[in-house]
């Protein structure tokens, strides 16, 4: 089974980079696995998970709800038309992948999504805050051990 897993965010906006931070933990403790870090979004996602199998997506979220650091994951299946979880420009992770279907390119049967709670996504700045900073390496592991990686 071919495995991508996926980074996205920001690096220069503090949170909003912690699943690109993640997937560089990630690659550290399993340098055999294809990891891709990204701030594309929408249909710019098409050319990087095109040809997989499986796709771990890594993102940061607000939901002023959990803590700082906590982990959410989410399988792609759980997610409903009406879900709004849009990458770009109103297009949704659902939309990028029936495009590639009907372009014929070879989509990932299997999607599994973390997002981590984060707190600051708006100022600039190349280091998470200290709660999510201190938790990449926990969520680097969950991951892998949840994936069976």
């Amino acid at each position: 089974m071919k495995v991508l897993i996926l980074g996205l965010g920001n690096p220069i906006l503090t949170d909003d980079g912690v699943g690109i931070k993640v997937a560089q933990e990630i690659r550290e403790r399993r340098p055999d696995l294809e990891v891709v870090e990204t701030s594309e979004a929408g249909l710019s996602l098409l050319d990087l998970i095109s040809g997989y199998d499986k796709i771990v997506i890594i993102d940061s979220i607000v939901t002023g709800r959990g803590r700082p650091g906590e982990v959410y994951k989410i399988e792609f299946s759980d997610l409903g038309p009406s879900c709004e979880i849009a990458f770009s420009h109103g297009v949704d992770l659902a939309t990028v992948l029936e495009l590639g279907r009907k372009l014929g390119l070879e989509m990932p049967g299997e999607i599994s999504i973390y997002a981590v709670e984060v707190r600051d996504v708006t100022t600039f700045g190349e280091r998470c805050t200290e709660e999510v900073e201190r938790s990449i390496p926990f969520i680097a592991e969950q991951i892998l051990r949840e994936e069976g990686l």
